[in-house]
């Protein structure tokens, strides 16, 4: 044991964690015991306080992004670090961190590669943390990254009042936007207009696309940021301006069919795109980047988090019933 590894005796021996043996509903997944870990050269165990519960983590469990089997889900997490490996100068236990994008955070214990953790800075718990990371990263590169949205720009939040739809709503109006958000519920149409939408669509009741026409009048979308996908992208799509572009970045409602690039030509030179969070934070130092303004913006206040609810890691079958059922509003927390 190196002089920078804590004693063993302080992490769990057999440490608890959601398993997934098969692919299927929120039904496959149960708590056991994980296999031991401790930290190798480069890595860093942490005890985890809150995992972020995702849409991609849906997708994991049913076997749309495929997984090898056995495994346990989550991909955004934060906590505590218990022990360090080998060559790793600027972590230590007791060290407060959050991750994304690093599969196995519904658990007691996760081993971590050190370069993909992220500090966490006074000011922010590790639940706020476990909140914020993976969805306020993905707006942050969305509004920053994907397309540069400016002062005065219409643009168009699909789900406005789920846990990124919120912090979107957030930075796009906080960049002088215009700001079109899509719902489902009154309660819902509430949060989006206190997260900063100008114009609050409930879907249910409403078209979306007849409502943003009426309001623009001869003008039209810069850009829709759309992570419903099957039911919603075509007239995203047509409400966009000459070169306007439509980010696909979720699939809530089903898979996007394949695009006709003369579909782009005939609506004026159109873009789409389906970024993800791990080509806008390639590096170690792009990932402490954005995820520092992230939680900077936390931490004084500029980014406000709304957290549905917090259940205990055996309820986590239930958080991706309630996440599927579209039953939330903001961002659901699993506690071991």
């Amino acid at each position: 044991m190196g002089p920078n590894v804590g004693c063993a005796a302080q992490r769990p021996l057999m440490p608890q964690a959601i398993r997934i043996q098969q692919h299927g509903g929120p039904e496959v997944m149960s708590l056991g015991s994980a296999p031991d870990a401790a930290p190798g050269p480069g890595d860093a165990l942490v005890r985890v306080e809150a995992a972020g519960v995702n849409f991609i983590d849906t997708y994991h469990r049913t076997g749309l992004y495929p997984v090898p089997l056995p495994f346990t889900p989550g991909v955004e997490g934060a906590g505590v670090v218990e022990a360090v490996g080998a060559e790793v100068s600027d972590l230590a236990p007791g060290d407060r961190v959050g991750w994304v994008m690093q599969m196995g955070s519904y658990a007691e214990a996760a081993v971590r590669p050190a370069a993909k953790l992220v500090k966490l800075p006074d000011g922010v718990t590790t639940t706020q943390a476990g909140a914020a990371l993976l969805q306020g990263m993905t707006a942050h590169y969305l509004v920053r990254s994907t397309f540069r949205v400016q002062s005065g720009m219409p643009v168009l939040v699909h789900a406005a009042a789920g846990g990124m739809g919120l912090l979107l709503c957030q930075m796009c109006r906080a960049l002088g936007a215009r700001v079109f958000g899509t719902v489902s519920t009154e309660a819902k149409a509430r949060a989006a207009l206190a997260a900063g939408a100008d114009t609050v669509i409930r879907y249910t009741e409403q078209d979306f696309a007849e409502v943003i026409r009426e309001e623009l009048g001869d003008k039209q979308l810069a850009v829709a940021y759309d992570s419903v996908g099957e039911t919603t992208w075509r007239k995203s799509l047509e409400l966009l301006r000459p070169r306007g572009m439509l980010v696909l970045y979720g699939q809530s409602a089903g898979p996007v069919p394949p695009i006709d690039p003369l579909l782009l030509a005939q609506h004026g030179s159109l873009f789409v795109t389906r970024p993800t969070l791990a080509n806008y934070a390639a590096t170690t130092d792009e990932l402490r980047w954005r995820a520092g303004e992230v939680l900077d913006s936390v931490a004084s206040g500029k980014l406000h988090l709304t957290i549905d609810r917090e259940l205990p890691l055996a309820q986590a079958a239930e958080a991706h019933r309630l996440l599927e059922g579209r039953a939330t509003t903001g961002k659901l927390i699993l506690r071991p």
